[in-house]
């Protein structure tokens, strides 16, 4: 087994795998558009940096979302809040699927990713139903299946679009699944938060900032920002090589790589399990051990073997889940009372970064092709071993 589920007495049998569930289903909205952005390019006759809007804003939006949303989760009733944002989110996703043309597809992404920030309540919310000791495990368990929702959304998508011979049939399929989640995640959600909280919607918002007086908070962030970033860049432009004259390939193919790259992220409770035993930093470093792996590969063979991009992708899932793992179980363990807006500075940065990553990474395809965005993908990784390696020079200075 990947890890050794937590005994949660005082809550319903399967809590944590339903939660888990709920933000893979949730957070696939917002990837749902990566393996269609060459169809839908062909569709509304816009060049590939247009369509890659649509990625882009998806990021803005679930950034957004993040900021103004999740900061609720300190204070809401989980079970109303989150009733909700489904309901919005299904509309939103039928909205894109009659979207007919580039601005309404850009305009309704970002209405989906503003309201599905689901996982985001649901990570700190789960952190507090067991001790410190089982922290890494629960973040573990949650994160693999948002990550395992971030890739097989790229294969549903894409297979259903292929299928159906339209990239429109993904979103109203969606939808429907995001309406069933609605009927069953509230029997498994707590009544009230942890933690209640006299102060209201507009006092949480001016909290926020003080809280980056925390160091752990700010080592997270900035990791965060440069790793999702390259993560994104590599997503939000695969679609467009595999399309490309070297491999012409379809949306299937792109979607595909949801399941080939999917052992990287099922590896992710291995770093929940280490970053309880050996601290988040140095689950920080197999990281970035993984992504400087991934980028070799990625610019050196896979330009043109099918068989380098798909390790390369599993080396670039898997790192990039280490270090959320990793960023996540660090900001969590500051204090129960403030984890829903520690997790809205961390994801608003991470969300900024994956928004970053998906506008260069179409400005670099659409000016030098694949080269350029692998080469861009390792600058911003070089970024973060940098930040990472002067933390740590930092600390032991202080040792």
């Amino acid at each position: 087994m990947f890890f050794k589920p937590v005994s949660l007495p005082n809550h319903r049998a399967g809590t944590i795998p339903v939660m888990a569930l709920a933000c893979g289903v949730m957070v696939a909205n917002i990837y749902l558009c990566q393996p269609l952005l060459a169809a839908v390019a062909t569709a509304f006759h816009v060049p590939a940096e247009t369509a890659a809007l649509v990625a882009v804003a998806t990021q803005i939006g679930y950034m957004l979302g993040i900021l103004f949303v999740v900061p609720l989760a300190d204070i809401a009733d989980p079970v109303k809040l989150m009733t909700r944002l489904m309901v919005l989110t299904a509309c939103a996703l039928l909205v894109a699927a009659m979207a007919p043309n580039i601005a309404v597809l850009v305009a309704a992404s970002l209405m989906i990713a503003a309201t599905t920030v689901i996982a985001q309540i649901l990570l700190p919310i789960a952190s507090t139903l067991a001790g410190p000791e089982y922290r890494g495990r629960i973040v573990s368990a949650l994160s693999t299946g948002l990550i395992l929702g971030i890739l097989l959304s790229r294969t549903f998508s894409g297979l259903t679009a292929e299928t159906a011979g339209s990239w429109r049939a993904p979103y109203i399929l969606q939808a429907i699944v995001v309406l069933l989640l609605r009927f069953v995640l509230p029997g498994f959600l707590p009544a009230k938060p942890a933690h209640s909280h006299s102060t209201g919607y507009l006092g949480l918002l001016k909290s926020l900032l003080p809280l980056l007086r925390y160091a752990e908070l700010r080592l997270s962030m900035a990791l965060s920002f440069f790793v999702f970033a390259a993560f994104s860049m590599v997503w939000a432009t695969l679609a467009f090589h595999l399309a490309s004259p070297v491999f012409n390939l379809g949306p299937a193919a792109a979607g595909l790589f949801g399941v080939w790259g999917a052992p990287g992220a099922l590896m992710a409770p291995m770093a929940g399990r280490l970053s309880d035993k050996i601290g988040a930093s140095r689950v920080n470093i197999i990281s970035i051990a993984a992504l400087v792996c991934s980028f070799s590969l990625l610019s050196t063979f896979g330009a043109a073997s099918f068989a380098a991009l798909v390790i390369a992708i599993n080396f670039l899932d898997f790192g990039t889940q280490c270090g959320q793992v990793a960023n996540q179980a660090r900001i969590f363990g500051l204090g129960p009372e403030i984890r829903g807006r520690l997790n809205t500075l961390y994801m608003v940065t991470t969300f900024t970064g994956g928004a970053t990553g998906a506008l260069l990474g179409g400005i670099a395809w659409s000016h030098g092709g694949w080269h350029s965005v692998c080469l861009a993908g390792a600058a911003l990784v070089a970024v973060a071993g940098v930040i990472l390696a002067a933390a740590f020079f930092a600390s032991s200075r202080r040792v």
